[in-house]
């Protein structure tokens, strides 16, 4: 664990940030979460628990000397960082603020990543002071338990505080996958293209909900879990996807707005698990149930997938 830092901090306390900390907390980091709002801060520490918990179910390993601490205080949060996460949300002059507020506290040394999900980290860096130690740090959702992180240099980040970054995400035993700077990253771009699809045979009649997530879950997630896409391609032949593309791909959903069924949930206040009702509709506990199994499912198959060589 020697390229882990010592001391991080992350600032901002949303959906990502008590997830990031718990990670690095295990991992044997002094952890700082900052907050502007004391009412996030208390769900964040609720949240922080409940992924402490989880690492528990998992049994990751436990490096002495982490620990997690929640402030509103900047300067307190900052003093003394040798490593920052900025978890805010996906606002870019929010984002440019915040990075201002950052590096008037910390020294030039400090690396500072950033955990958006798409805006540019060459347009971001554009109005820091060293623009060269800014670069992408994508966790995945939820963070305590998707062990891939990508990494993305912008225009102006240095080789080497890639390099460095690229050694902080081994050292807590995740998985690095650098990459170039385009929108949405690879991960995104590769699940909303799935989603759009879906969402298509959805709306087209041609599929129920319950069917969809069957097929999709037994018939290309189970398979891709171990076998990744281009592994995939090797074992089914270059020419049985040059023949079966051939004639798919131009049946294949193309539209690039929002599909016109998600406007309509949204209109009509059926957000998801947060409103009780989006695809599916959610009675009294069942969100609570459906996370928690949820969990307990990707805990077992982060267990098994561990366990296997990867492809």
């Amino acid at each position: 664990m020697s390229s882990l830092p010592t001391i991080a901090t992350v600032v901002g306390s949303g959906t990502m940030g008590p997830g990031i900390a718990a990670t690095l907390a295990r991992a044997g980091a002094e952890v700082r979460v900052y907050d502007i709002s004391p009412e996030a801060l208390a769900r964040a520490e609720n949240t922080f628990a409940f992924a402490s918990g989880v690492l528990d179910q998992l049994g990751s390993d436990s490096v002495e000397g982490g620990s997690v601490s929640f402030t509103t205080d900047i300067g307190e949060a900052l003093a003394g960082s040798l490593f920052v996460i900025e978890a805010v949300p996906e606002k870019l002059e929010l984002k440019k603020s915040v990075l201002e507020q950052i590096e008037g506290l910390v020294g030039d040394d400090v690396i500072i990543a950033t955990n958006t999900s798409g805006i540019p980290i060459s347009t971001m860096a554009e109005s820091m002071t060293v623009p060269a130690r800014l670069v992408g740090m994508h966790w995945s959702n939820p963070p305590h338990l998707i062990p891939m992180i990508e990494v993305i240099p912008g225009d102006a980040t240095d080789t080497a505080v890639t390099d460095q970054l690229v050694d902080i995400v081994k050292a807590f035993g995740y998985h690095p996958v650098i990459e170039k700077e385009i929108a949405g990253f690879v991960e995104n771009r590769v699940l909303y293209a799935i989603l759009r699809e879906c969402v298509a045979l959805l709306e087209e009649g041609i599929v129920t909900p319950e069917g969809l997530d069957t097929a999709v879950k037994w018939g290309i997630g189970y398979k891709l879990s171990v076998i990744g896409p281009t592994r995939l391609l090797d074992m089914a032949g270059m020419d049985i996807y040059a023949a079966v593309s051939s004639y798919l791909n131009k049946e294949l959903n193309s539209d690039t707005e929002t599909p016109q069924v998600v406007t309509e949930m949204i209109a009509a206040g059926k957000l998801g698990f947060k409103t009780g009702g989006g695809m599916y509709e959610y009675g009294e506990g069942d969100v609570a149930a459906k996370l928690k199994d949820i969990t307990a499912g990707l805990v077992a198959a982060r267990k098994t997938l561990s366990s296997i060589t990867p492809v």
